[in-house]
């Protein structure tokens, strides 16, 4: 809820798009492994048939409480994070599904709320957890890790050139008994820091970035949760990923590349190679009505893969 005790509001980035790739069979099962504040989940709903089931994940307890307003016999909720998609639906008896979706996205919510501390836009505690039940925050991580740690985590995740001068800059404030522990602190410092920037952009844009990306462990789960993604879907059941970086997309397109091709074992050169497990559909960008009307679509990018019928 906002201060004055309205609902956050969340726009779906390339909604139709997203629900015309993943649902080919309105009687099937499907997974939006990010629900957010439901706006893919609600359309997928409209396309299914009373057959159809659709399981939802999200690791943050409030899109937990925005799912549970959903009264449909069809739908259900897990608060846990996509990587585990496989376990959790076994507990549900489900083993194949016919699509998977993947929001990559921060929800409006997230960043306008600033208490999440995920924005410099508002001063906030330093959290940036999904999942704000557990785990470390950023500004926790900032108070223990070393130099090298913290100016790698900037650099790797948020593609920073100023990622030692960011990171010495953290340390010597800690070491000078006053630990980063607030947004405004943290833009303060990396506003100091970083000398130039390209126009338009907030010097710490890529910083928290980086922190954001680190404390939940976003790429690591991406990776786990495509993984178990690919053994889920059923033949021809569809993978729909929307990412909103470059290292998210690369690891998407790296992954859809990786298993859309065949592969032979050097080993055994005269055996038959092993066959490809998904076939690439697609790339889809935000059109310009919805970029002018959104700006979180203009970096959008959404990719489409089906299952191959080898298992």
């Amino acid at each position: 809820m906002t201060p004055d005790g309205a609902e956050w509001s969340h726009t779906a980035v390339l909604l139709t798009e997203a629900v015309d790739a993943l649902v080919t069979q309105p009687a099937g099962t499907y997974v939006d492994g990010t629900f957010g504040r439901g706006g893919h989940a609600r359309a997928v709903l409209a396309r299914l048939a009373p057959q159809g089931r659709l399981v939802a994940f999200d690791k943050d307890p409030e899109a937990i409480m925005a799912a549970q307003l959903i009264d449909d016999p069809r739908f259900s909720i897990r608060h846990a994070g996509f990587a585990s998609m496989r376990a959790e639906l076994a507990a549900l008896g489900i083993t194949r599904v016919d699509g998977v979706l993947l929001d990559l996205g921060v929800s409006s919510p997230q960043i306008d709320n600033p208490v999440r501390g995920f924005s410099f836009r508002f001063d906030a505690p330093l959290d940036m957890r999904m999942d704000t039940t557990h785990g470390e925050t950023a500004a926790d991580f900032l108070a223990r890790a070393d130099e090298r740690h913290i100016a790698e985590v900037i650099r790797d995740y948020g593609e920073e050139r100023f990622a030692f001068q960011i990171a010495k800059a953290l340390v010597a404030r800690r070491a000078g008994g006053s630990p980063v522990r607030t947004t405004a602190q943290l833009s303060e410092v990396v506003a100091r820091a970083v000398k130039t920037r390209e126009p338009g952009q907030d010097p710490a844009t890529r910083t928290f970035q980086a922190l954001r990306i680190h404390v939940n462990a976003e790429l690591e789960e991406l990776e786990q949760g495509l993984n178990a993604a690919l053994e889920l879907l059923a033949p021809e059941g569809r993978l729909v990923v929307i990412s909103f970086h470059s290292l998210e997309d690369r690891i998407v397109k790296t992954f859809i590349a990786r298993e859309s091709r065949d592969v032979v074992d050097r080993r055994a050169p005269f055996a038959p190679p092993k066959p490809l497990k998904l076939v690439a559909l697609g790339r889809v960008r935000a059109g310009e009505t919805e970029r002018r009307a959104n700006p979180r679509a203009r970096s959008a990018i959404l990719r489409v893969a089906e299952r191959t019928a080898v298992q």
